[in-house]
């Protein structure tokens, strides 16, 4: 198998260079090349021909003269393309998925949480909602209502950008806090 012949780079003077000689001391070719004076100041060019260009720019360094604790500062500065960084969301916001990403995180660190087992007298779909909505039997209105505003705005669809998952876990909250509405309900009624 035969290799395709490299090709040999070619670089074309800068047409904003001026019309003068090369800056190093003793060469007459035009100066058609630019690299910048010093790590200080990039905008502002040193002008050489083809070989001293590259001559100046094989021994440039841009950390040199800096300490460790400035060459650590420019690479930290540098990881963000020299640009301000905010937290993640809304400006500075928390992120809708943040709360739900914590205890996923405090789970695994800490152990997976147990669910509390609901009474065993009660009827499937009836623990199947405790568990939707994660809450334990005897359970008061108050605390449904509550439980059921925290989850509808976390898994709300407008929170979460349209997400499918979000819409169908906030269609299976819905139904479990009507189930767990119904009987709490129905258990207030007398007689």
């Amino acid at each position: 198998m035969s290799h395709p012949a490299r090709k040999s780079r070619f670089f074309s003077p800068d047409p904003a260079a001026p019309e003068s000689p090369c800056e190093n001391p003793g060469c007459a070719l035009p100066g058609e090349f630019r690299a910048p004076q010093s790590p200080q100041n990039l905008r502002a060019y040193r002008w050489f021909c083809l070989d001293h260009v590259r001559a100046y720019n094989a021994s440039w360094d841009f950390y040199k003269g800096m300490s460790a604790h400035e060459i650590e500062s420019e690479l930290r500065e540098d990881s963000g393309w020299q640009r301000p960084t905010w937290p993640l969301g809304r400006l500075g916001a928390r992120a809708p998925f943040a709360e739900a990403m914590e205890a996923e995180l405090r789970d695994f660190a800490f152990g997976q949480r147990a669910k509390p087992s609901p009474r065993a007298d009660l009827p499937k779909a009836l623990r199947e909602a405790l568990d939707e909505l994660d809450l334990t039997w005897p359970l008061t209105m108050a605390a449904l209502k509550a439980r059921y505003k925290q989850l509808a705005k976390r898994h709300h669809p407008d929170m979460n950008h349209g997400n499918e998952q979000g819409s169908e876990k906030l269609k299976r909250i819905n139904l479990a806090y009507a189930t767990l509405r119904g009987k709490l309900a129905a258990e207030a009624q007398p007689g």
